[in-house]
């Protein structure tokens, strides 16, 4: 079987309009400006109107990437949603996106692969239009996070902020495109970060509202210790994978997650900070969303250009990883 060169012809991003300000997250609990500045580069993160579902900021992301690929939603084939926190346990949130899009065409489901959800989602969208199944793929990573977040803990609240971001796929022309994928989970540290209740596991009730079991927990040495080790060992396969060098990235999207975590895979690709897009100051870790919306800004701001090498990379609960190298 021929395969076909299969790569982004459309990006797209929403952020919610509410602001959350370390400022205001002084008002809220023990913490300052200084202390999460310095320990995760972060200084503000947009939050979700009450009325906002995932599904809402999922909608806007994928408006802006059809237009971008100058399709309509008739035209897309399959659509893959990544997020962990979807509308509802069902129907899947890319069932919901698909009737706001009006996208009659399309299959449609949920990814869940934490953080990692949107390379995930990628590298099955990729292999679908590579293979002929599909022409057409709308792959979006959506969250939000506000909904899980504690706001009386002040180790997780710091991180987290709602938004989405939406890529088009479609057959590009040969030597273009995706060049590899590296995917990777690691089970044993599951308990490392997660939220235990809701599911078949822990169900609805008083206790666990009361017990907090809604909300993320994250152990935070241990996740930053697996998250500084795999993003430099995910993003080298793939590049290994690939067959470029390291010295020939063009630019490196990775997972906003902490400015220090970006830095240490900077230093592992010898790789100058004017060469990774960072947007985490503005929107904190946006989960699945983190690198649709870093990338669609990359563009947005000119710093993507035909025939670059550009590396996504990202790590999230399952623990999970994925990398990806593309020729634009």
């Amino acid at each position: 079987m021929q395969l076909h060169p299969v790569g982004i012809i459309g990006t797209g991003k929403y952020v919610p309009e509410r602001v959350l300000t370390n400022k205001d997250l002084e008002q809220m609990v023990e913490t300052n400006d200084e202390w999460i500045v310095t320990r995760t580069g972060m200084r503000e993160r947009r939050i979700a109107a009450p009325e906002q579902a995932t599904s809402d900021l999922a909608y806007e992301a994928s408006l802006v990437a059809l237009k971008a690929a100058g399709l309509t939603a008739e035209d897309i084939d399959l659509i893959i949603v990544a997020t962990i926190t979807p509308d509802m346990f069902f129907p899947s949130t890319a069932c919901l996106l698909q009737e706001k899009l009006g996208a009659r065409k399309a299959a449609a489901f949920d990814l869940s692969a934490a953080c990692s959800g949107f390379i995930y989602g990628l590298a099955t969208a990729s292999n679908m239009i590579a293979t002929g199944m599909y022409k057409h793929v709308l792959v979006v990573g959506a969250e939000c996070l506000s909904r899980i977040t504690d706001y009386t803990d002040r180790n997780t609240c710091i991180l987290f902020g709602d938004g989405a971001g939406a890529v088009v796929l479609g057959q590009v022309p040969e030597g273009r495109g995706f060049q590899s994928f590296e995917l990777g989970a690691d089970g044993s540290g599951g308990e490392l970060l997660r939220v235990c209740g809701g599911g078949s596991r822990m169900p609805s009730s008083a206790e666990s509202i009361e017990g907090k079991q809604h909300f993320i927990y994250m152990a935070g040495n241990e996740v930053y210790k697996f998250a500084v080790r795999i993003m430099g060992n995910a993003a080298e396969e793939a590049l290994r994978k690939a067959g470029i060098d390291k010295k020939d990235i063009d630019l490196l999207v990775p997972h906003q997650a902490n400015i220090r975590i970006i830095q240490s895979a900077l230093n592992r690709l010898d790789l100058p900070q004017e060469k990774c897009m960072i947007n985490l100051d503005k929107y904190g870790n946006v989960s699945a969303a983190s690198i649709p919306i870093a990338l669609a800004e990359a563009v947005e701001q000119n710093r993507v250009n035909e025939g670059d090498r550009i590396v996504l990379v990202g790590f999230g609960g399952g623990l999970t990883w994925g990398a990806s190298v593309l020729v634009w």
